[in-house]
């Protein structure tokens, strides 16, 4: 184990043994390393462990640049910052160089001329490996002097020098990152004739500033990430470029709800007291993911942009928060996330998805609103039995199949209806519940040994369910819900919805 702090000479350096590798090889060499140890090169990234993880360990072990081509929240630049985890922990660069030039092996007109004049007694210092990651959002307004370099006519005058010495130049971002990983985040919003700048960095090494015939090897790890070409109306890659970056990697969504769910819990704001204080159980956890693979396939949402995880995330920490509000309000000490409390995350939902014309049409909101919904009733038969499978065994019975939600429709059919407060106690809520003939006994018969709390949640879902299966009738009214039988909603239609009496909540 070399002492970095005790070598601060090139003669110090040889004598210690250390050995110069470019960094492709020092990557391959740590992907290996920690292979051998057992350790996973990639932690804490779910749902690529066998797609885009082995695709990504290949690019690596074959020195390959990388394109990680997808749609947005799809784990790309945490991808790439991980990479850092395959360095060594430090580098040896001689001081005073722009571009850290490695000593055994300079590049740049400074570190040469240093070398030559100081021999073994020239200066170096160490690098830490996480100062050797770069990377730069590629936007229209980004120029070749960004990333390549310029001349400085401000160092020219000042060293006295004519525009033909090399020591004019004034580097960019790209040769500055010399032996360290560069990503470019977006690589289709940076201009055509800027990534043509790119061809000669990537193939041969070249750097072409002004008219300087300048040849510098730089040691660069590339990663560039992207959306989908055909799916973005901003730019593409220019196909010279594309064919240098020798593996392009196609990211993807969570393939099932589990793995978004656990990548939910990783990435969401959940300290240890607000977990002490509000339960969120497992359906609610469900429910949460659901909308997001709703959005995914829904007509009013463009599939191009795709939803990205970050909904799922933000929806799963407002949720909690609209149960820790309303505990607050109420001075309880602990409480559950409610179906009701879903409301809260329809503000994680509209900033999160781009509609279509059609979905514009609807309003961000209804869309929010519509996709919960579908949520809902998609997970609903996975709980109970499903409402349109029974309308089909009635038809072809000649109605005399048994139907497990009749007492309720009945109960609501009858004339009643039930207002749910978004800020109402549990307790209160629960009583409310219970006031639904048939509702207690359907959950009961189905799930005989869960709690009063988790029987209380499962009964304010079959209400949703059964009014996403339009068997009974549900409106959202100034910070409540309201449920009410399906006929009289639609006889209703279009009367003013503060009519409903607000003593209605000290029956129901």
């Amino acid at each position: 184990m070399i002492n970095h702090e005790k070598i601060t000479s090139i003669g110090a350096l040889k004598k210690s043994g250390w050995k110069s590798k470019n960094i492709k090889t020092e990557i391959r060499d740590n992907l290996i390393r920690k292979w051998e140890t057992g350790e996973n090169p990639f932690p804490g990234i779910i749902g690529y462990e066998d797609s885009v993880v082995p695709d990504m360990e290949r690019a690596l072990l074959s020195k390959h640049n990388i394109l990680l081509l997808g749609l947005r929240g799809q784990a790309k630049t945490r991808m790439a910052r991980q990479l850092v985890s395959l360095l060594d922990d430090y580098i040896p660069v001689v001081s005073g160089s722009e571009i850290m030039d490695d000593p055994f092996n300079p590049i740049s007109s400074f570190a040469k001329k240093q070398i030559s004049q100081l021999g073994e007694d020239t200066p170096i210092h160490w690098v830490y490996r996480s100062e050797r990651y770069g990377e730069k959002l590629a936007t229209p307004d980004v120029s070749v002097a960004d990333l390549i370099g310029d001349i400085d006519p401000i160092k020219a005058a000042n060293l006295k020098l004519s525009f033909s010495d090399e020591q004019v130049i004034h580097y960019g971002i790209i040769p500055r990152s010399n032996r360290c990983i560069f990503v470019i985040n977006e690589l289709p919003d940076l201009q055509a004739r800027i990534q043509v700048s790119l061809f000669n960095l990537l193939e041969e090494g070249d750097l072409q500033i002004r008219g300087f015939k300048l040849r510098l090897p730089l040691d660069i790890q590339f990663v560039f990430t992207a959306n989908p070409e055909d799916y973005t109306n901003r730019g593409s890659i220019v196909t010279p470029l594309k064919d240098r970056i020798q593996s392009q990697i196609l990211t993807h969504y969570p393939k099932s709800v589990e793995k978004s769910m656990a990548i939910t819990e990783q990435e969401s704001y959940s300290k240890d007291e607000r977990k002490q204080k509000i339960e969120i159980s497992d359906l609610i956890k469900r429910l949460i993911e659901q909308v997001a693979f709703e959005a995914r396939n829904n007509e009013m949402v463009d599939k191009k942009s795709g939803v990205s995880a970050r909904l799922t995330i933000s929806a799963s920490e407002n949720a909690i928060s609209s149960a820790e509000r309303r505990a607050l309000l109420n001075r309880e000490l602990k409480t559950q996330v409610w179906i009701s409390d879903l409301q809260g995350i329809i503000p994680s939902i509209t900033g999160k998805v781009e509609l279509v014309y059609e979905g514009e049409q609807e309003g961000p909101y209804q869309v929010a609103v519509h996709l919960l919904d579908k949520s809902i009733r998609s997970l609903f038969k996975q709980y109970f039995p499903d409402p349109d499978m029974l309308k089909k065994k009635k038809r072809s019975s000649n109605g005399k199949t048994e139907n497990p939600y009749q007492s309720i429709i009945q109960w609501f059919d009858a004339g009643n209806h039930l207002h749910l407060f978004l800020d109402t106690k549990d307790e209160d809520k629960q009583h409310m519940l219970y006031k639904v003939s048939g509702l207690h006994a359907l959950v009961k018969q189905q799930y005989p040994h869960i709690s009063d709390l988790e029987n209380a949640l499962l009964m304010e879902f079959v209400l949703h369910g059964l009014s996403a299966h339009s068997m009974i009738s549900k409106k959202m009214i100034e910070g409540k819900i309201t449920f009410n039988d399906l006929m009289g909603s639609m006889l209703n239609l279009g009367n003013n919805p503060d009519d409903f009496r607000e003593d209605d909540q000290e029956d129901f």
